[in-house]
């Protein structure tokens, strides 16, 4: 069974250097490793469950992006302008009123390395996909020609990848899904990503692309990327949502979601 799309989140570009800058190579490793992940959950023999996972990374970056404490002193003003509002969501900085460097100082002596590493890796490429058309587009486009492709019945989305894929079911009407499972989605994060999607909010609310039979949302309670963890205030159209406790240390990664015991009721049906 392969009738699953996969659409991968942020800090994917290494994938992209070991296959030799190869987008391809870099998409399937990744579908090699999300099937072992699903595996977990899913349990019995092992399968191919992934036709591919939709590989964009190397369009949000020029050269590979650094990680912690250096890549915030190199931050562009539309990275720190992401980096502000992802900070506040999570209550830090409310009521900062220095420069964006200067905040940005201020939070990175507050937060925990793993916190660092996350923001360091999300506000960079946040801002490069939602600030520069180009590689909106460019991004949509490969979402959509994999979903295209393999006409899955079911689109896994994770992290800065349900993002991508609710805009690119916006754009292209004609892609129809059976079910659409978002994991660790930013997708209600207000001032940072909510109010700039595209087709923007209406009177305050999202909606289902038209083209999604059924939308779950899965979560984690500690991300730090899910702000709001659950998207039905934010959205109609999310048929359920469940809130999990992955871990406290990977709170955020696509193996833990993909392991996750969640998965397997709304999965199971579309298994032969």
């Amino acid at each position: 069974m392969a009738g699953i799309v996969g659409v991968h989140g942020i800090g994917k570009y290494n994938y992209y250097v070991a296959a030799g800058n190869s987008a391809t190579g870099a998409a399937e490793a990744m579908r090699l490793k999300w099937d072992r992940y699903l595996q977990a959950a899913l349990g019995g023999e092992s399968r191919a469950y992934f036709s591919e996972v939709a590989y964009f990374s190397h369009l949000l970056h020029d050269r590979r992006p650094e990680e912690g404490p250096q890549a915030f002193a190199g931050m562009k003003g539309s990275a720190q302008q992401v980096l502000v509002g992802w900070a506040r969501n999570m209550g830090l900085g409310e009521r900062f009123t220095g420069a964006l460097k200067l905040f940005t100082g201020w939070l990175l002596a507050r937060l925990d390395s793993r916190s660092a590493a996350f923001a360091s890796l999300f506000a960079p490429e946040v801002a490069a996909y939602l600030t520069d058309p180009a590689r909106r587009e460019r991004c949509q486009e490969a979402v959509r020609d994999t979903i295209r492709k393999h006409s899955p019945r079911v689109v896994i989305a994770h992290s800065l990848g349900s993002v991508v894929a609710y805009e690119t079911l916006w754009a292209n009407p004609d892609l129809e899904v059976e079910l659409l499972i978002t994991l660790g989605s930013p997708l209600g994060m207000r001032n940072v990503i909510f109010e700039r999607l595209l087709p923007a909010p209406i009177n305050g609310l999202g909606c289902r692309p038209a083209g999604v039979k059924r939308w779950v949302n899965i979560a984690d309670k500690d991300d730090i990327a899910a702000i709001p963890p659950d998207l039905c205030g934010s959205f109609t159209g999310v048929d359920v949502e469940e809130l999990v406790n992955l871990d406290w240390i990977d709170f955020h990664t696509a193996e833990k979601y993909l392991g996750c015991p969640a998965l397997d009721p709304h999965l199971r049906p579309f298994l032969p």
